[in-house]
């Protein structure tokens, strides 16, 4: 089969090379071999490539951690599943391999592109928002880097919850995106202080809620224009920069800092990841959500578009169409 195989690390536009050659996975037991119908490019896959992800598959690996694929043998064939490709077997491929207790049906609502779109980003926002940070209905939500796949998981489910949203993106093509998600102020923040836009937005108050996959600056700011008693969640760190947070501001301000791993309810609790698909399932049919999904591309543009996203100059997802 085609596949994207890395044999030493580094950057993905300099490692990453597409095979004909590569030998089609074999299903284990609790496995299904899958045809791969669209993988969604996550920032983790150019982390991988790197190796600076806490997952290091061994070498040679095929990249690529989220996929809609099309169960290809036995008894559940024909299928249409999402899930995370079993590694080293990756997404990036015509055949990748998925546990099939950790495999979820893929929406009918969406196409493969979009459901390959649906699981990483939407799990991670639904329980940063909903499991860690109780956000309820009429309260402010902040979004960073909310014109990227988990960003723009995060204002949808968080207009789906009732919240007024604001989100911070960088330049005017990803403002444009965050309004078309439907953000009730939207903030660029190489042309304006998210800071001072969030006070007055809110009245002084502040954001009750902030959705944080960047670090950096935007924890800092966000320090800066949380509500008393607001939750801030730190699912990430794109920006490259780990903060170190005065626990004293936290006291004095009365703020909780939660941290989300998503990864983790996976084996802490994966009855919960599984009734978050099923509510993710919900809305996609009701159309409340809708992966932005800004670019498909054919499996030989895979490398490239790992290094849109590893650059920041990706909207949404990219995804990465089957072989």
């Amino acid at each position: 089969m085609r596949a994207w195989q890395v044999e030493q690390l580094g950057e993905p536009g300099e490692v990453m090379r597409l095979a004909d050659d590569v030998a089609r996975p074999v299903a284990g037991p609790g496995q299904l071999l899958v045809r791969v119908r669209a993988a969604a490019v996550n920032f983790p896959d150019a982390l991988m490539v790197r190796g600076q992800y806490q997952v290091r598959p061994p070498l040679p690996f095929t990249p690529g951690v989220e996929l809609c694929g099309e169960v290809a043998d036995g008894a559940r064939r024909g299928e249409r599943l999402i899930g995370n490709p079993v590694l080293p077997h990756g997404a990036f491929a015509e055949y990748a391999l998925l546990d099939a207790a950790a495999a979820f049906p893929a929406p009918g609502a969406l196409d493969d592109a979009e459901a390959a779109a649906l699981h990483i980003g939407y799990q991670t926002a639904w329980f940063a928002l909903h499991r860690r940070a109780r956000l309820v209905a009429g309260e402010t939500l902040l979004v960073h880097a909310a014109a990227g796949g988990v960003g723009s998981a995060a204002v949808q489910l968080g207009r789906a919850a009732g919240a007024r949203v604001v989100a911070v993106v960088g330049g005017p093509a990803k403002a444009k995106a965050a309004r078309a998600l439907g953000a009730d102020l939207v903030v660029d923040r190489t042309a304006g202080d998210f800071v001072a836009a969030v006070k007055e937005f809110t009245g002084g108050r502040g954001a009750d809620v902030v959705f944080d996959p960047v670090g950096g600056d935007a924890y800092t700011g966000s320090t800066k224009c949380v509500a008393f008693e607001g939750r801030i969640v730190v699912v990430g760190f794109a920006a490259g920069r780990i903060p170190a947070p005065a626990l004293n501001h936290a006291l004095v301000k009365n703020y909780a800092i939660l941290g989300l791993h998503w990864g983790l309810y996976n084996t802490h609790d994966p009855q919960a990841v599984r009734a978050a698909h099923d509510e993710l399932i919900r809305l996609a049919d009701r159309g409340a959500v809708r992966p932005l999904v800004s670019a498909r591309v054919p499996l030989a543009g895979a490398a490239d578009a790992v290094e849109l996203v590893a650059a920041g100059r990706s909207t949404g997802r990219i995804a990465v169409l089957g072989g």
